[in-house]
């Protein structure tokens, strides 16, 4: 070799070298940390569990909500807050638990995440609810792939024909909400972009184009009437049943009307994305650089990319920050990576950048804060819930992040 170009080259094969050490050492410290976090988690939800009052406990077998099942939050007084199966976060602690379990092997986790999945099984019936991909397809939905289990194959395809249940043929798409109908007539909200990948996974398990065809009528009904020109979209679109028509596009966890919710913007990012791999329709791809680049282009996206909780809320820098926003939109982009060749760099370089600061200053404390993550997500400033606090859905889609961020360095590809 030339001892020209050898120094060089050798510098820059050090310089790989590191590179792919700090890229393994990130992926392999956060799972460390998240097994002392998890296993904390499990002693802070047994004394939840042994301390609730007996006319609590009464209460829920009267109302057949079964036992508490997950952790969602911890309360601003410090406390855990624990959620029965039908509360639409109480998936992602057993998906956690999968991710766990992937990551490590090691058959403790799967038992554990056998466990918390099996209290999510009575939901695979419940019409009253979007939310069947976060519940069910979050916890279920990762223990079949990792399983092939049959019963949670009969699980989740009993629940992707329960979601279809709501699915309105003159709209288009999947109502949301039942509740607040004196506010709304059939609301349709962004997040349910996430609950497609289990009506998709039906389609491709069982061969029924109902599923397929509910999934991309809703995904193109939320593409022609959520979005905005700058591709930012609205939270809430509330449809008249009869007509089809648009009433009314509002926000309900979003600073205004016409403000882009955070989370919002990450649930489309993550949602088209994924219908994309599931369809192979450019609409979806062209729609997700789209939100990418609206996202990013921002002038409120704070230098860490770690968003507010609006990017109009009117008192930033002041304003909360939103972790679980920033952790959905680095595990899209993973993705979305593989599919736009020339934004490829871009966007895997910006999700380690959202991975890289989470890590460093993020995170909750070893052995405390009740067994979470993340620090400073926020479920819905304007009602003054889960404000600036750890939030189980940034700890399952940060997993999930780094999972795909792994696969992607070593195997191409970010599909789990």
């Amino acid at each position: 070799m030339n001892m020209k170009f050898k120094t060089p080259l050798l510098l820059l094969l050090a310089a790989l070298a590191s590179c792919g050490s700090d890229k393994s050492d990130l992926v392999r410290d956060n799972f460390t940390f998240a097994g002392t976090q998890l296993k904390q988690a499990f002693v802070e939800m047994d004394l939840v569990r042994s301390s609730e009052l007996p006319e609590k406990q009464a209460l829920r077998d009267k109302l057949n909500q079964g036992p508490l099942a997950s952790p969602r939050n911890i309360e601003s007084d410090g406390t855990l807050h624990m959620v029965v199966s039908r509360d639409w976060t109480s998936g992602f602690f057993p998906g956690e638990l999968w991710y766990m379990y992937e990551y490590t092997g090691d058959d403790f986790w799967k038992d554990k995440a056998r466990q918390q999945t099996a209290l999510i099984e009575r939901e695979k019936q419940n019409g009253g609810t979007h939310d069947m991909g976060f519940k069910v397809y979050c916890s279920f939905g990762n223990g079949y792939r990792l399983t092939g289990d049959a019963n949670y194959k009969e699980v989740l395809l009993q629940s992707a024909y329960t979601l279809t249940t709501r699915y309105k043929e003159k709209i288009g798409a999947i109502r949301s909400w039942d509740h607040s109908r004196d506010k709304w007539e059939c609301p349709v909200i962004i997040d349910n972009m996430m609950n497609l990948e289990l009506l998709f996974w039906a389609f491709r398990a069982s061969g029924d184009s109902l599923f397929y065809n509910v999934a991309v009528n809703h995904a193109r009904t939320t593409m022609k009437n959520h979005y905005r020109d700058d591709y930012s979209s609205y939270h809430v679109v509330d449809y008249d049943t009869i007509t089809g028509a648009v009433i009314n596009r509002h926000t309900h966890q979003g600073y205004a009307h016409e403000s882009a919710w955070s989370r919002g913007q990450a649930w489309g990012l993550y949602g088209y994305t994924m219908c994309y791999r599931e369809t192979g329709l450019p609409e979806f791809l062209e729609q997700a650089g789209h939100i990418a680049d609206y996202i990013f282009s921002s002038p409120a996206l704070p230098e860490d990319l770690i968003p507010y909780w609006d990017f109009n809320a009117p008192g930033i820098p002041d304003e909360p920050r939103d972790a679980s926003a920033a952790t959905v939109t680095a595990s899209a982009l993973y993705e979305l990576s593989m599919y736009i060749p020339d934004k490829q760099h871009d966007y895997v370089s910006k999700a380690n950048t959202i991975l890289n600061n989470l890590s460093k200053n993020y995170r909750t404390t070893a052995g405390k804060d009740r067994g979470f993550l993340l620090l400073h997500s926020t479920g819905s400033k304007m009602h003054n819930v889960e404000v600036d606090v750890p939030i189980v859905y940034a700890d399952y889609y940060y997993l999930e992040a780094l999972l795909r961020k792994q696969k992607l360095e070593k195997e191409g590809t970010a599909i789990l």
